[in-house]
């Protein structure tokens, strides 16, 4: 039995869900989500909430009912609210700019970078920081990896591109050797 995927998903006002099969297709005032469930689990809609219901008894059915449950909870919470990210810069003349929708950054190299975020993810810059935001957890995510992943952070000074909050294990440098 999955403690996950007992517990019922609660839908807001101005949420939509919608099941054409295994497909499930949330609207809201952030947009639209649409995803496939797993075989091994069913969903049904009550009146302001849904569950998912496990088809079958085999051991994979247990697993796939949380999963469901919450691919399906972020999707309602996606266009409810949105999922936000947050990156930080660190490092002498490391800086980020939008020009339109792409995101241009200083990164130490010979070049700007330029990062262009999939549909519906929008990107904003302040000082040291950048914020990704979107309605789909997933795209959030690896639009925030991929952004990371341009100039990760070292070890030794902490240079580099860093999600808020993340510490960043130092390490100590080279030492001068005592003369015997």
């Amino acid at each position: 039995m999955s403690r996950i995927g007992k517990q019922p998903i609660i839908i807001p006002s101005g949420v939509r869900v919608y099941v054409a099969g295994r497909v499930v297709t949330v609207t809201g005032p952030k947009g639209t989500l649409v995803r496939a469930l797993p075989p091994e689990v069913g969903i049904t809609i009550g009146e302001r909430q849904a569950e998912i219901v496990p088809v079958g008894t085999s051991r994979k059915v247990g697993a796939f009912w949380g999963l469901a449950r919450s691919l399906v909870a972020n999707m309602v919470q996606g266009v409810a609210q949105g999922f936000e990210k947050k990156l930080e810069f660190e490092g002498i003349g490391f800086r980020a700019a939008t020009e339109g929708n792409t995101l241009v950054m200083s990164l130490g190299f010979s070049h700007p970078v330029r990062f262009s975020p999939p549909e519906g993810i929008t990107v904003k810059t302040e000082k040291q920081t950048i914020t990704i935001a979107g309605a789909d957890k997933e795209t959030v995510g690896m639009t925030a990896a991929a952004i990371r992943h341009l100039k990760e952070p070292e070890p030794y000074k902490g240079k580099g591109i860093r999600y808020q909050g993340e510490v960043i294990r130092r390490k100590a440098g080279k030492k001068a050797v005592a003369s015997a």
